[in-house]
């Protein structure tokens, strides 16, 4: 029954891309330019600090065991040498310069903003998210919550055992019936931010109470959702998938009940689904629309 209830899923041919694994180390596959650039600026200063910290331990050593007492009963008595601080002063500023070569440039590629396909207004609430396609005719717009919160909960839940926040059988089944996994609990949601792949996407964040941060690992973005102000941030998806995120500043006792779910679909699938959730004034699963109807 759970292979036939995920056939909504199937149908659309999207797959779970970058979602947290048991025991999983390192970066999630990076589909956006700037995320690739991301990660490869992280290993490159990895291996840098790496050597310097191996280095820093090799000159530690040779001073403990050179150096000690017993070695060396009678110490030196010079107090400087000015060659060697003169290295140790400007091999520094070299790595500094080195490092600063490739990651403002990756900063400023962050903060350029190109002309956006897609205009989508995001705002943060206690707890959950609000998105408006601003860009739409209708300027369309939906709330999204986690699944398992007490707002997506209904009279048949409450019939067929789902409790709020709790994994049972029933909410096993209620995500199912979403579309989901199981193991997706906690990070699937109601509704999803649609976008086409490929498509330059540029999001306006704010919140309406407190602080939140809106961010999808996988994109290599990540931007407070600060209330009375108004900040961007931009990406372009090359590939299909449901991308999981999570408000990332503490705001309140259910900040870790306030998920983020990215739905990157074909052009033409979006175009449907825009056109349907317009027509029908509100958000519709992309996972109903049938592009070949």
């Amino acid at each position: 029954m759970a292979s036939f209830a995920a056939l909504p899923v199937a149908a659309q041919e999207l797959e779970t891309v970058g979602k947290p694994e048991n025991g999983g180390v390192g970066f999630q596959p990076a589909v956006t330019e700037v995320a690739r650039d991301l990660q490869w600026l992280d290993y490159m200063i990895l291996w840098i600090i790496t050597a310097i910290v191996i280095l820093v331990c090799a000159l530690l050593l040779i001073a403990i065991f050179r150096f000690n007492r017993k070695a060396n009963p009678t110490p030196g008595t010079f107090t400087h040498n000015s060659p060697l601080e003169i290295t140790w002063t400007i091999v520094p500023i070299l790595i500094l310069v080195f490092i600063g070569a490739f990651s403002l440039p990756t900063l400023f590629k962050q903060q350029t903003f190109p002309e956006g396909d897609i205009n989508i207004k995001v705002t943060g609430y206690q707890w959950y998210w609000g998105y408006e396609y601003t860009d739409t005719e209708s300027e369309l717009a939906f709330d999204s919550y986690m699944i398992g919160q007490p707002y997506t909960m209904t009279s048949e839940d409450e019939e067929t055992g789902a409790r709020a926040y709790v994994l049972n059988e029933a909410m096993r089944a209620k995500l199912v019936a979403n579309g989901y996994n199981e193991d997706e609990f906690l990070l699937a949601t109601d509704t999803a931010v649609v976008i086409p792949v490929g498509a330059t996407v540029v999001m306006t964040v704010t919140a309406a109470d407190v602080i939140h941060a809106w961010t999808i690992p996988a994109f290599g973005v990540k931007q407070d959702a600060v209330p009375g102000r108004l900040a961007q941030l931009w990406f372009s998806a090359d590939r299909e998938g449901v991308y999981f995120g999570q408000c990332s500043e503490l705001c309140g006792k259910d900040h870790a009940y306030m998920p983020i779910t990215v739905k990157v679909v074909s052009p033409e699938l979006y175009q449907a689904w825009l056109a349907a959730s317009e027509e029908a004034g509100g958000y519709v699963d992309p996972s109903e629309i049938d592009v070949n109807s």
